[in-house]
């Protein structure tokens, strides 16, 4: 049997590692649990080799695949119970960077709009804004306007103030501005498609004009066991380069 191939990123990129926790800033691309049998595929695979296979890990707050940053897991039961609990009464803080087609006319701002499951789409997992779905709020604030090849663009500094799946992919393109990168809520759900059977095209890339959706976990502050606590994770440089 052909052994795995060794990832020519780092194994982990550790932020912060203690008795019950293991804080890491995930790239963007790798998915946090498992769907292939090698042991680098996931991020909760190539946790259990950084602190041995027989860890109990959790991972309490999952990234999507193409999102980078700030990741927690728990490195026992009791630690990932109490975790989940904090995140259940939305007593952790989280800040996002996101880069935006458009220029956002509002300095800051709340998005208030509820989600649901877009039953009209092919893509399985993409849900949509809808009159009937579950509350949601995100805060943003520009960071900074900009062009790029004759194309305008918004830095974004975004706050969650409830954690629904796509959120804040799904709120900034219901604002008219998607995430630069988006292959779901991007404008061309077909896209997901096609990079999920590994068929994405030099012309779809181009399209697309970064490798992965430009959204990123950058900070999450919170009170562990009576101490404030902050982790913050620097963005990729193919996020950062596109800034210049």
């Amino acid at each position: 049997m052909t052994a795995p191939a060794v990832p020519a990123e780092p194994l982990l990129r550790v932020l912060h590692e203690g008795a019950d926790l293991l804080i890491v800033n995930k790239p963007a691309g790798l998915v946090c649990h498992p769907t292939k049998g090698d042991c680098y595929s996931s991020l909760i695979a190539r946790a259990r080799l950084h602190v041995g296979a027989s860890a109990s890990l959790h991972i309490v707050n999952r990234l999507d695949r193409e999102t980078s940053g700030v990741t927690v897991l728990a490195k026992t039961v009791e630690a990932a119970g109490e975790l989940g609990r904090m995140w259940e009464r939305r007593s952790v803080e989280k800040e996002y960077l996101a880069i935006v087609h458009g220029n956002v006319a509002a300095d800051s701002g709340t998005i208030d709009a509820p989600l649901g499951q877009d039953s009209a789409s092919p893509v399985a997992i993409k849900d949509c804004v809808r009159a009937d779905g579950v509350p949601a709020q995100t805060r943003f604030a520009v960071e900074r306007r900009f062009a790029k090849d004759g194309r305008e663009f918004t830095l974004l500094h975004l706050r969650p103030l409830t954690g629904r799946k796509h959120q804040l992919r799904l709120h900034l393109a219901h604002l008219g501005h998607p995430i630069v990168g988006d292959k779901i809520y991007g404008g061309d759900e077909r896209l997901y498609l096609r990079l999920v059977r590994d068929e994405l095209t030099a012309e779809d890339r181009g399209r697309l004009l970064l490798p992965h959706q430009a959204l990123h976990a950058a900070a999450l502050r919170f009170t562990w066991r009576g101490e404030p606590r902050a982790f913050r994770a620097e963005a990729e440089l193919w996020f950062q380069d596109f800034l210049r």
